[in-house]
């Protein structure tokens, strides 16, 4: 059966050389990854496009070219960029197929940081940033690769930057060292570092990295394996604990018990890749068991569909998912 495809031209203003060379990327990289992905063939002159394959690629296409072009007006648009759009307006186009209505409330959840604007993208991510702003307590369950702690790392800037909170406590279960940081070398933080890179990146890419160390030396950000965290009381503080199917019963159960006044806590994790021993129960799987019914405590729940990352990580994800169900 052949399948309809048409054309459609598209002009992109102003007519900026800088602009236009972000938007295609080097060798045209971008238009080939989005042509890929659509199924669509591109052609452009300058700032002058003609777009090429079925209505609905066409539409997804134009909507994430124009979007990737308002993008370079504020930084230069990766392959992550592009990935995102295409993922974001191809979960709208799936929504108007099948009679529903996208949500127009982006604006809502957008997070201004130092050097970026953090746009959610899709549902769950809108509902999430939404929970950490209303509730004290928030898990963020679901793969690697869907937000949950790039955007806790943002709320937790966007509260600094307000004066919300006094400083960001980042926490980790360092169980691949078996939480024996006394025979690693260096001080605390450095102990620790290789365990909480994802959040440092993250930090680095909002805040920058001069910012984040002058306020690492402030102890405005601090760095705190879960081990040292007994005994203290986290009051006007936002808490992130990551990788949290990793702790241990007691290890929840005493990180939970630390939220003080003031405070706003935020616990990431995936239950599908626990480090434990076979025999230890997960902290994390038994705190989604004894505290879903606890007022001000919600829990965020992400699956393939949030993954913003290559897409073949969201293909391998899936194929993984289904394997568990079977």
């Amino acid at each position: 059966m052949n399948t309809l495809r048409s054309s459609q031209n598209l002009i992109l203003k102003p007519s900026d050389n800088k602009r236009l060379a972000s938007l295609c990327g080097k060798f045209d990289e971008h238009l080939k990854e989005i042509e890929y992905r659509l199924n669509i063939t591109i052609s452009n002159r300058s700032n002058h496009f003609r777009i090429t394959g079925e209505p609905s690629s066409i539409s997804i296409g134009s909507s994430v070219l124009h979007s990737l072009f308002k993008l370079t007006e504020t930084e230069r648009v990766d392959l992550e960029n592009v990935h995102v759009c295409l993922q974001e307006f191809s979960m709208k186009e799936n929504l108007i197929s099948e009679g529903k209505k996208p949500s127009e409330k982006t604006m809502d959840f957008q997070i201004h940081t130092p050097r970026k604007l953090i746009i959610p993208r899709g549902k769950n991510q809108k509902r999430y940033l939404s929970n950490i702003k209303e509730y004290d307590l928030v898990f963020g369950i679901g793969p690697a690769g869907t937000g949950k702690t790039y955007l806790a790392v943002a709320s937790a800037i966007d509260a600094i930057e307000s004066q919300k909170v006094r400083r960001i406590i980042l926490v980790r279960p360092a169980v691949e060292a078996g939480e024996r940081l006394g025979f690693l070398p260096g001080d605390m933080s450095q102990k620790v570092d290789p365990y909480l890179r994802p959040i440092y990146d993250a930090l680095y890419d909002m805040l920058g990295f001069n910012r984040v160390n002058n306020l690492l030396n402030q102890n405005v950000i601090e760095i705190a394996p879960l081990a040292f965290m007994r005994g203290r009381s986290l009051n006007e503080s936002f808490v992130i604990l990551d990788e949290a199917q990793n702790t241990s019963v007691a290890q929840m159960k005493m990180f939970l018990t630390r939220i003080g006044f003031g405070s706003s806590t935020v616990v990431t994790g995936d239950i599908t890749q626990i480090d434990l021993p076979q025999e230890q129960e997960s902290g994390l799987k038994h705190a989604i068991k004894i505290l879903k019914n606890i007022k001000n405590v919600v829990f965020t729940n992400f699956d393939s569909n949030d993954v913003i990352r290559h897409e073949l990580v969201h293909k391998i994800i899936k194929a993984y998912e289904t394997n568990d169900d079977n």
